[in-house]
């Protein structure tokens, strides 16, 4: 091709190391190869995903916002597009999507050309439900990463389906097969501790409280070690929990990792009881990885595992549901590795990150086609 086939200013809420922004770096780069000629802006100060778009030559904006309620973001981002004077604008995010809508009109971009994206199911901060539903029309549509984000979107929020897209999230199971496991000893583990994984953001929506509960009497019990990897507003009161309530030698606060494809090799079970999501990406993972996974019936996860077919399901909140899914499967190893093997094939037949960015890409010429910035 000899020129971009469209410009596409993403605008995102930040750019700190996250799930969205890094899925808005892999995005941005595959496009860039199909043809179109990415630019990113971020309303916060660029954070470290930035440094990672700029290496591969990715133009790089931020409009300095100070928070959720620095609305001077809105005439920096509307004098952005009128500069960029954008094919397409994608935004992310809660803040992002208000901002874009708002800047898009102001720019005078039509809404043809504005698409908004909602990667979680908002069950905290219904008022976000409640601004949606007020500036949907200020774009073309607004994009679900899983049935459950859409069917949130249009119940809850009242947006109408004709206004929602699907565009199933996704991951390259390549990246977690055919990776050696870590020694044991590095985890300060003996070779005979079945182990335990979760991997995430240390938040109270994650049910991590729930998991040490659960997880406690199986310490004991199958000598198996819990490691929480991530970082997160969590951290100390875990610390305290698990001094408290003397599960030190059995609970691990592993910190940020940059080998979780080895750590989930390493793993005999993957578990993940949070209290809603969007789709998780660390769920995502485990299972491209052929790891036996247990998370519960909520929005987000139950769209990923089918009990007792692809994982365990149990219900949130039902602590000794938990314990008797984890109890099972260190027990029967012959199921932990049937659950396993049927959620990698789940995850590279539906949900390769592939599909995604084939969905996308069709969703973007449908766009340029019609616009003529």
């Amino acid at each position: 091709m000899k020129q971009a086939d469209g410009k596409i200013l993403y605008v995102i809420t930040d750019l700190l190391v996250g799930g969205v922004p890094l899925h808005l770096y892999g995005l941005a780069r595959v496009m860039r190869g199909r043809g179109f000629e990415p630019i990113v802006v971020s309303l916060a100060p660029a954070g470290p995903v930035a440094g990672l778009l700029r290496e591969e030559e990715i133009e790089v904006h931020d409009c300095a916002g100070r928070g959720g309620w620095d609305f001077r973001v809105i005439r920096r981002l509307a004098r952005l597009i009128t500069n960029v004077q954008p094919h397409i604008l994608h935004a992310f995010l809660f803040h992002a999507n208000v901002a874009a809508r708002r800047a898009a009109r102001k720019a005078r971009l039509p809404r043809e050309q504005v698409i908004c994206e909602i990667q979680t199911v908002e069950v905290e901060r219904r008022w976000h439900l409640v601004v949606d539903r007020w500036t949907h029309g200020g774009c073309r549509f607004t994009i679900g990463n899983s049935p459950s984000v859409v069917e949130h979107l249009a119940t809850r929020g009242r947006i109408p389906r004709d206004r929602l897209r699907l565009v199933r999230g996704g991951v390259d199971p390549s990246r977690f097969r055919g990776v050696a496991p870590l020694d044991r000893s590095e985890l300060g583990l003996k070779d005979d501790n079945p182990i335990v994984l979760w991997v995430g953001r240390l938040d109270p929506v994650k049910g991590l409280l729930l998991l040490l509960d659960a997880f406690a009497p199986l310490g004991p019990e199958t000598g198996a070690h819990l490691l929480l990897a991530g970082t997160g507003p969590m951290h100390d009161e875990l610390e305290r929990v698990i001094a408290r309530r003397g599960l030190a030698d059995n609970v691990s606060l592993l910190g940020s990792r940059d080998d979780v494809p080895a750590l989930l090799q390493t793993a005999d079970l993957f578990v993940f009881p949070s209290r809603t999501e969007g789709l998780p990406n660390a769920l995502l993972e485990a299972m491209a990885a052929c790891r036996p996974v247990i998370t519960t019936d909520v929005p987000g996860c139950r769209d990923l595992v089918e009990n007792e077919n692809t994982g365990l399901v149990v219900p949130y909140g039902d602590t000794k549901a938990l314990t008797r899914a984890m109890r099972q499967l260190l027990h029967d190893h012959d199921l932990a590795v049937r659950l396993g093997r049927r959620a990698g094939e789940e995850i590279e037949h539906h949900w390769h990150i592939k599909q995604t960015y084939d969905t996308y890409e069709a969703i973007y010429r449908e766009i340029a086609a019609v616009s003529d910035p």
